[in-house]
């Protein structure tokens, strides 16, 4: 197993348990445990984890890990929800896409749609994400429009009021929502306030909005609420979400869509 890969078990370890100690994880990672002290100390020294005596924790409740450590989670399923997102978008549409992993692979699908190759434009699309700008901007056929604002680095995300003067400036066909949590009752939510805020601001501006989702998002909450679930027009999600929770989004108004 390689250092990344290992890091990304660990952290996924760690968001899941909220404590390791360090023989636990060398047994669940089959390493030594030389090998997990040394791993513990390097994310320990880029702030990813606490170090405590014979393991480690979570920085706390909130603990949320960067983008780039978090693309490997349930990878498969957030592809076939970036594909189906994809697909619910028209050539010549103005596009809102938030940041986050799920996002950035409808970023992704988009680019390599063949009916979007040519076109003036083909798309626009709006962004706060710096990857999703960076990996857009390539592709001549998309205007990329990328708000103001300072940089948030676990997400890549663009917040503050400099993003906010721009997308008061803008409409948008329709908005795709990234999400930590979505409930029927306490709407969409982020880990981050200020990103939250953001979000709120693309669904305000979009005709419609889409959120993608994988299901191990759905029936939570979070900290930062970013609009009601009434507000959402479409869930695209994978097959492995509770039907009971899928039910729950139905008779709320919302299409859901499983992949």
């Amino acid at each position: 197993m390689s250092r990344d890969a290992r890091w990304k078990a660990l952290l996924d370890l760690l968001v899941e348990r909220g404590r390791l100690d360090v023989e636990e994880a060398a047994a669940e990672l089959e390493v030594s445990a030389a090998t997990i002290r040394r791993d513990f100390d390097q994310l320990a020294a880029q702030q990813m984890l606490v170090r405590t005596r014979g393991g480690a924790v979570v920085h706390g409740v909130s603990y949320e890990l960067p983008l780039r450590y978090k693309t490997a989670r349930n990878a498969s399923e957030k592809q076939r929800i970036a594909a189906a997102v994809a697909d619910l978008l028209a050539p010549g549409e103005a596009v809102g896409l938030t940041g986050g992993t799920t996002t950035t692979e409808v970023a992704r699908a988009l680019a390599v749609r063949g009916d979007l190759t040519s076109g003036t434009p083909a798309l626009t699309v709006v962004t706060n994400a710096l990857n999703i700008a960076n990996e857009l901007a390539v592709r001549p056929q998309f205007k990329i429009v990328l708000t103001g604002g300072v940089a948030r680095p676990q997400s890549y995300e663009l917040i503050g009021p400099l993003a906010d003067g721009v997308l008061s400036q803008i409409t948008l066909d329709v908005a795709v929502l990234g999400v930590v949590a979505l409930d029927v009752v306490h709407g969409a939510a982020a880990h981050d306030e200020a990103e939250a805020a953001i979000n709120r601001l693309l669904c305000e501006r979009a005709e419609r909005v889409v959120v993608a989702a994988d299901s191990s998002k759905l029936g939570r909450r979070a900290f930062a609420r970013i609009c009601a679930v009434d507000t959402v027009d479409t869930l695209v999600t994978d097959t492995a979400a509770d039907p009971e929770l899928v039910r729950g989004f139905e008779e709320a108004g919302l299409r859901v869509l499983s992949v």
